[in-house]
């Protein structure tokens, strides 16, 4: 008899995975839903993780990821996609941007309802990314609006916010460059062969052409021509070219077979002697110069040892001042604290709160024997038997905290873009200016990458032949807004750059973290506290594309392991909308943004509080070590 599950959503999960091998013409293939980035990986799918709660988003987004991914597995040829496919970087996200949207509109041709689910899919995304809050044209790939005006022209559908916004902006250029092209779109969807061609010459008119490579079926039509010259050209076997041949070698006589065996035998002995002499020069060389074996390189991740990356040499460690002028970093501040004035009221009393809370943590003592200050009733005693004796007075001293450097670490993603990104700017300058006054030195970082979809690692990994399994294949920028030693005055404007649009990109979470983590053991202090701010999953479509699909993500745990391992430095973060606590040990998730100055404000207090039970309190830490 089979086991009844108790999970509301198992019925729901299990019909979708059915209609899914179904639409996909796949009984084969492996449905699961997993927390990792949904893909397809030979014969297994993975579809968004469904909680037992069975949201209404939950299973729009459920759906409509599912019958993307089954579409394109109905409709795509790999082979075909392949021999059409240009080499250029740009040119190949066209190329696979407009193919995807082919699948899409087919499905939505021949299977209606999938257009609905499938608009639900882009709108989460396209949301996920902050499309909707784009102003320029720049600070979106190309390819990705080709892709919308594709699925848009072909099905005749209104785009979801955020993809029409970025569509719109793209719209004028498009039309200009290949506007008589894309009149043949209809009659091209349904033979991908004649699709591929017709995305070809989109991707000429936008000015791409140069990326295409050669033609594939103008390399056909060579060979063919060269099939047939070969033919014409090939003679009998008994045709009188080989008999004269033939008849010349019979007449060699003796004298010049004997001369060419000579020839070749002195040929080898001077080749053995060669051999000889070098065999004699390694011989000879002395033990200590005998050439070494090249150093094993060092891994790129301390944490994971097997953790790739495929090129390196354009990551950037970069200070915000550096990607922007003077003026247009006072422009980007002086936007963020408009952001700021509604909540200047509520940031005023958690700074005030956080720093009333620190100050009542401080250690106070006692300065005696003083010539000034709070008369020492305590020695009155000995002016009573002495008159003589001076007054004795006191000063109570604040004892600082022990030495303490703080280090935010915030998820410059697209994904923050808007909203959480300004409160998290806020949020960092609040807790800078109230823990300076508390002589605690604070350190504000920043990371991101510096392309969509890969930068110049991606282009030389497709130069070189696309390695299987390259590793990382992004550039990462990691941004210093401000330095523990810096004070805040002096960087105040840096924070700004966080509203500078096309900053905001792909987030690589564990190397960033390790970043951190590096410099802060680095420092001085005795007491190092990490907190990472973040809304999401490490996410780069480059590397995930053809690495395991959860590379990342494992990358991720092996560098929080290691940091909680090595107790160097105290780690806590705060998830935006994302349940960090599957990753970290001390974590708390808020679901609104204007939750967040509260929860820092409660964090960093919590890690000063001399009482470990009340700090795990407010961690959400249910088993607590008593200090041996």
């Amino acid at each position: 008899m089979a086991q009844h599950s108790d999970n509301p959503a198992d019925p729901f999960k299990k019909a979708l995975a059915e209609a899914t091998k179904v639409m996909a013409h796949d009984r084969e293939l492996t449905v699961s839903y997993s927390v990792d980035p949904s893909g397809v990986s030979g014969d297994s799918m993975r579809l968004p993780q469904i909680s037992r709660r069975l949201t209404r988003d939950e299973v729009l987004l459920a759906r409509g990821t599912a019958d993307a991914l089954a579409l394109y597995r109905r409709y795509h040829d790999d082979s075909t996609h392949s021999r059409y496919a240009p080499p250029g970087d740009m040119a190949r996200e066209l190329y696979e941007s407009m193919e995807t949207a082919r699948c899409e509109a087919m499905g939505a041709r021949d299977m209606p309802g999938t257009a609905g689910n499938i608009d639900s899919k882009i709108a989460h995304d396209s949301a996920r990314r902050g499309y909707d809050q784009v102003k320029q044209a720049s600070d979106v790939p190309l390819s990705v609006a080709a892709g919308y005006l594709i699925r848009h022209l072909a099905t005749g559908r209104t785009l979801p916010t955020g993809a029409q916004n970025v569509m719109d902006l793209w719209r004028g250029f498009i039309e200009d460059q290949a506007g008589g092209s894309l009149e043949g779109l209809q009659d091209k969807l349904a033979n991908q062969s004649d699709f591929a061609k017709f995305a070809r010459k989109i991707i000429s008119d936008l000015g791409y052409g140069d990326q295409l490579g050669d033609d594939p079926d103008d390399m056909d039509d060579q060979s063919d021509d060269q099939a047939e010259d070969g033919g014409e050209d090939e003679q009998d076997p008994d045709s009188t070219g080989d008999d004269e041949e033939g008849e010349e070698d019979s007449d060699a006589s003796p004298e010049s077979s004997q001369d060419e065996t000579q020839d070749s035998s002195q040929a080898q002995v001077s080749m053995d002697e060669m051999a000889d002499q070098e065999m004699g020069d390694e011989a000879e060389m002395p033990e200590g110069e005998a050439p070494m074996e090249p150093p094993a390189p060092q891994p790129f991740s301390d944490a994971d040892p097997n953790y790739t990356v495929y090129d390196s040499t354009h990551d950037e460690e970069i200070k915000a001042e550096d990607l922007a002028e003077p003026v247009e970093l006072e422009r980007l501040r002086a936007y963020l604290d408009q952001q700021l004035d509604p909540l200047k009221g509520a940031v005023s009393r958690l700074a005030n709160k956080l720093q009333r809370r620190l100050q009542a943590q401080q250690n106070r003592s006692w300065e005696f024997d003083l010539e000034e200050g709070i008369l020492d009733a305590g020695r009155l005693a000995r002016v009573v038997v002495s008159p003589t004796t001076p007054l004795s007075f006191k000063i109570e001293k604040d004892t600082e905290f022990r030495d303490t450097v703080v280090t935010l670490l915030l998820d410059n993603s697209g994904s923050m873009r808007g909203r959480p990104i300004s409160i998290a700017a806020i949020c960092a300058d609040v807790l800078a200016r109230t823990l300076e006054r508390c002589n605690v030195k604070v350190e504000i970082l920043g990371f991101t990458t510096k392309a969509w979809k890969g930068g110049m690692a991606r282009e030389k990994w497709l130069g070189a032949g696309r390695e299987q399994q390259p590793g990382r294949l992004n550039d990462l920028r990691h941004i210093i807004y401000k330095s523990a030693d810096a004070p805040w005055r002096r960087t105040r404007a840096n924070l700004g750059l966080m509203m500078k649009e096309g900053l905001l990109k792909e987030n690589i979470d564990g190397e960033a973290l390790e970043w951190a983590h590096r410099r802060m053991v680095n420092r001085p202090e005795a007491r190092k506290i990490l907190m990472v701010i973040s809304d999401g999953a490490p996410v780069d479509d480059s590397t995930l594309s053809v690495n395991p699909a959860n590379f990342l993500e494992k990358h991720l745990r092996d560098v929080i392991a290691m940091v909680e391992r090595r107790r160097q430095v105290e780690l806590l973060a705060i998830g935006i909308g994302h349940d960090v606590t599957r990753y970290y040990n001390r974590a708390v998730t808020i679901t609104d943004v204007e939750q967040l100055a509260g929860a820092m404000t409660e964090q960093l207090a919590s890690l000063f509080d001399s009482d470990p039970r009340a700090r795990a309190r407010v961690m959400g830490i249910k088993n607590v070590r008593r200090a041996s």
